[in-house]
């Protein structure tokens, strides 16, 4: 059954990037969709009023969220899953009249910028354009829609002229979107806590400790950027051994991870993830981990074992489109073990 909410004005309903499994219709108020347009850059901003519905596309796509829901004055809306909201449609034409409405004034803005991209000039292939929305949202810091959109290129274009940058920038977005969902939303829920309650005992540390945790640990990610991975080494174990901040604590273990990897020490990526595994077996980023894992074997030239973390990635719960799949997928495919 479709279920009722009240927001508060200036309340957030879902943030850009979030995943998206519900739609909602405003019974009362008013709720503020933002979004960055992607040819000029500036901030759209579209009012959804009472009797009109949003997260249609998203939720229907299964895709990201591609703005943020705001309501801005007192708000009654009703939340459906998409098998409710396709119930509702087909027995009430007018929801299905309003949504080609809304689908044709997207089409007709869609339109208008394919139209000013032929004026220019601009002779861009599907793989090509496809490639570069990727890189414009990584470039951007959007790592959510970069997953995204990398993981149709290389489902799409495996062999394509881009396919081993789409693979690398990938890689980059999806460890990225993970630290850009907990520095952007400080007082949301956050991925960390989908563990067991009792994961990240709480250490008692001030705030002005947990503040210094959390710029040491972005600065030794932006080392992993960098290439720097023996400094962001040290510097993730010395969060760990420093024993103080649970959340950091937890995902410098996945993070020491990566470093032994691109620092080729393929033995220790692998023993460093089990014991990442064993202490944290609903780790977030745990698919990544099981990556590495089959990556490193494949490295040693332990096929065998490698095949079988990919293939474990492909049992887990989630999308078959998702970022993490399609490379499992391209990894057992090039070993022959798909």
């Amino acid at each position: 059954m479709p279920k009722p909410f009240q927001y508060r004005s200036g309340s957030v309903i879902y943030f850009q990037g979030d995943a998206a499994d519900k739609i909602f219709i405003v019974q009362a108020g008013k709720v503020n969709l933002s979004y960055n347009d992607t040819e000029s850059g500036e901030d759209i901003h579209d009012l959804v009023q009472p009797g009109e519905f949003f997260g249609v596309k998203s939720a229907l796509g299964r895709y990201p969220r591609e703005e943020n829901a705001i309501a801005i004055a007192d708000a009654n809306i009703m939340a459906f899953t998409v098998p409710e909201f396709e119930a509702l449609a087909q027995a009430n034409t007018r929801i299905i009249m309003k949504m080609l409405k809304v689908f044709s004034n997207q089409l007709r803005r869609i339109h208008h910028q394919v139209s000013n991209l032929l004026e220019r000039g601009d002779e861009t292939s599907p793989e090509m354009g496809l490639f570069n929305v990727g890189e414009y949202y990584l470039k951007n810091k959007r790592f959510l829609q970069a997953k995204y959109v990398f993981s149709r290129y290389l489902t799409y274009y495996p062999s394509g002229r881009h396919a081993a940058q789409a693979a690398k920038n990938l890689e980059l977005a999806e460890s990225q979107s993970y630290s850009q969902a907990v520095a952007q939303r400080p007082g949301r829920e956050t991925p960390v806590s989908i563990m067991s309650d009792n994961a990240f005992p709480d250490k008692g540390g001030s705030k002005e400790q947990m503040g210094d945790f959390t710029k040491a640990y972005y600065d030794a990610v932006s080392m992993i950027t960098q290439e720097k991975y023996q400094q962001a080494y040290l510097a993730f174990k010395k969060i760990i051994d420093a024993d103080e901040d649970p959340e950091y604590i937890a995902k410098s273990f996945y993070e020491i991870g990566r470093c032994l990897f691109f620092l080729n020490k393929f033995d220790d990526c692998i023993k460093s993830f089990t014991v990442m595994i064993t202490k944290y077996p609903k780790h977030p980023d745990l698919g990544n981990a099981l990556y590495f894992m089959g990556q490193s074997y494949e490295k040693l030239g332990k096929k065998e074992q490698a095949v079988t973390f990919y293939k474990k990635i492909l049992t887990m719960p989630g999308d078959e489109d998702d970022g993490m799949k399609v490379k499992a997928k391209r990894a057992l495919k090039a070993l022959g073990g798909a």
